[in-house]
């Protein structure tokens, strides 16, 4: 590791680790105080909290220097003794040390520097002040420097497979694993919890440990067989050495677990004794135990079962209808709309009797949300948005379909505004679209009215300001609806979610882009998103369903049904599909449009685009798949 460090082609080095492997002391500190004593320059360590810092500097950084001459010398330990001196910020020659928090956004993007290391990336701040994540936004303060110069270090226990950051970045290294001979046979491999093995005492059951004797506990090659005492291992370990398993980019990475520590707290027979006690809670229904096990004791990300379907196979469940088209057994349409700093995302979908829907529409509109022109409607990518809510839709029985409700995000604050002032130009031109907000807690309804009076004099939020009542979403109830129920349903009936054969590749990746796991204040399962996922398409479902049970879809009777079938079929003989769109009016008599070629509409079987590369985005006010219909819309000019 230290090689690494000093390694001028390695910019990052990534330590996905267990607890009990000394790489605080033995690796960060070591290079914190070697860059201090011979080659000085700024630097920056980011924690989590501000105890976290506090601990770090009172017992590991200060009494490093206190017992070290030539750190002495250069940096002195004690505010008394040099002017500068604060706990959190360390001044010497040709540099400094700064401890920061990822909760203050004026520290993470302070100074630059060349070197900055975050202990415990999985639990800083995912979104620092609204304004981006914690460790993004620390990278950053290097790239004034070159390559050669800049370090950033990354050091810390994984949490949850598909949430660590730390694991993430591992992941993206060239992923060097420690590779240990077998005393006998002389085969090398990855240190490994499988390979404990102990034996069992019928005679005395123990209370927590049942028939296993944790004394007996031995470590077995997984070529040869054979067993290694404590002594044997350590004398191993001492012989291992480091062999990367991916390509090299410049980030080196090493993953370590306790089975490499000789502490005495770390000995087989001590683990085998963590192990049973966690095993005995896990058979309690308590996992906590396992998990710290697997994070602290195996230094691995602890997995979350999912029974969610895969990819693969809700792909093969999609539908043979087109994009643009309402199937025959939907009667109501709704739209949910998430509103991100370069694009807004969309889903149109429609409902029929049971909640029974299918998805219309798929999208993103990019361009820049915070510019708005006299009419928030007309223009840009507000315009955009206002033609696919305000236009008809083709039904598979000839009708025309419009949306009637919409629920759009208002919840990030940079863009809150221009949603606000959006929603309330709508509203007053009639169109059904309501300002929305997460609800915090996790038992809140997917739908209520909002409780706060427009008028009220004591409310100074940004929705009061322009005369709107945010709408509160249960989140967390729907994606309950969503994910752990409706996902799974298969086939037609009440509660099936069907999508068209050629909706973007990355609609269903999103939509499962989340896993219910326990949040970081408590044992409560929240829905989490994966570490480096996207999930506006799952947004846009909550959103589209909570605009559908603003309507009340999910109490609608076989008569009302009947009744919004009969409405459909009426109106529809005098509906066209409005001209300000920018498409061709579509009247009782004109054909469906044309399905999508090849080229507009990826099939099914089109390899999917990469997680965190988008497509190139179209120009500026423009979705891709409008873009495409409105210029194969020349049906009425062929006539």
């Amino acid at each position: 590791m230290h090689a690494a460090l000093d390694d001028p082609r390695v910019q990052k080095v990534v330590c996905m680790k267990s607890a009990q492997v000394a790489w605080t002391d033995g690796v960060l500190l070591n290079y914190i105080g070697r860059r201090i004593d011979i080659d000085p320059c700024p630097m920056i360590i980011m924690f989590a909290r501000e105890k976290s810092a506090k601990d770090f500097n009172d017992e590991k950084f200060k009494p490093m220097v206190e017992v070290t001459p030539r750190l002495r010398d250069k940096l002195p330990a004690h505010a008394g003794r040099a002017r500068d001196e604060r706990w959190d910020n360390k001044v010497f020659a040709s540099g400094f040390l700064k401890f920061i928090t990822s909760n203050s956004a004026s520290s993470v993007k302070s100074t630059p520097a060349p070197v900055v290391a975050v202990e415990e990336p999985d639990e800083t701040n995912e979104n620092v002040r609204e304004q981006g994540d914690s460790i993004t936004l620390l990278e950053e303060r290097t790239k004034s420097y070159s390559n050669s110069r800049r370090k950033v270090i990354f050091g810390g226990t994984p949490t949850i497979e598909g949430f660590s950051r730390i694991a993430q970045a591992y992941e993206s290294s060239d992923q060097r694993r420690y590779l240990v001979p077998c005393p006998d046979c002389g085969e090398e491999h990855e240190l490994a919890w499988d390979n404990v093995t102990w034996t069992e005492n019928a005679e005395t059951p123990h209370e927590v440990f049942g028939l296993a004797t944790p004394e007996s506990a031995r470590y077995a090659c997984p070529f040869c067989g054979s067993l290694w005492d404590d002594t044997a291992r350590f004398r191993a370990v001492r012989r291992g050495r480091w062999v990367a398993t991916a390509a090299f980019h410049g980030v080196a990475g090493f993953r370590l677990n306790e089975l490499v520590s000789p502490f005495p707290g770390s000995r087989l027979a001590e683990l085998v004794k963590k192990r049973l006690v966690a095993e005995k809670a896990l058979r309690a229904g308590d996992d906590t135990k396992m998990r710290s096990f697997v994070n602290n004791t195996e230094g691995r990300p602890y997995r979350y079962e999912s029974d969610i379907p895969e990819i693969d196979l809700l792909a093969e469940r999609a539908l043979d209808y087109d994009v643009f088209t309402v199937p025959a057994g939907a009667l109501v349409l709704t739209a949910g709309i998430d509103v991100q700093h370069d694009r807004i995302a969309i889903v149109l979908r429609a409902w029929g009797r049971g909640e029974e829907s299918w998805l219309v529409l798929w999208d993103e509109i990019y361009g820049n949300v915070l510019e708005q022109g006299t009419d928030p409607m007309v223009g840009g990518v507000w315009g955009a948005l206002t033609d696919l809510v305000t236009q008809g839709y083709r039904h598979a029985n000839g009708w025309v379909l419009r949306v009637r409700a919409a629920s759009i995000d208002s919840s990030d604050g940079s863009t809150s505004d221009a949603v606000y002032r959006y929603v309330r130009v709508a509203q007053k031109r009639g169109i059904n679209i309501m300002a929305i907000k997460g609800a915090k807690q996790i038992d809140a309804e997917i739908f209520s009215v909002p409780k706060t009076p427009v008028d009220s004099v004591r409310n100074n939020s940004k929705a009061a300001k322009y005369g709107l009542r945010p709408y509160m979403v249960g989140v967390s109830k729907a994606k309950d609806l969503i994910l752990d129920n409706r996902l799974k349903l298969e086939d037609d009936g009440a509660g099936r979610m069907h999508w068209y054969r050629g909706v973007r590749a990355d609609y269903l990746q999103q939509l499962t882009a989340e896993v219910k796991v326990p949040g970081r204040t408590g044992s409560k399962r929240i829905w989490q998103k994966k570490a480096g996922a996207r999930n506006e398409a799952l947004d846009c479902e909550v959103y589209a369903l909570h605009a559908a049970r603003s309507i009340k879809t999910h109490l609608m009777t076989e008569a009302h049904w009947m009744i919004e079938q009969q409405r459909l079929s009426q109106v529809s003989l005098f509906d066209t599909v409005p001209v300000a769109t920018g498409l061709p009016a579509v009247t009782e008599m004109d054909p469906p449009p044309d399905p999508p070629t090849a080229a507009a509409a990826p099939t099914a079987t089109r390899a999917p685009a990469p997680r965190n590369t988008p497509e190139t985005p179209p120009p500026s006010g423009v979705s891709r798949i409008q873009g495409r219909r409105t210029a194969r819309s020349t049906y009425l000019k062929r006539r």
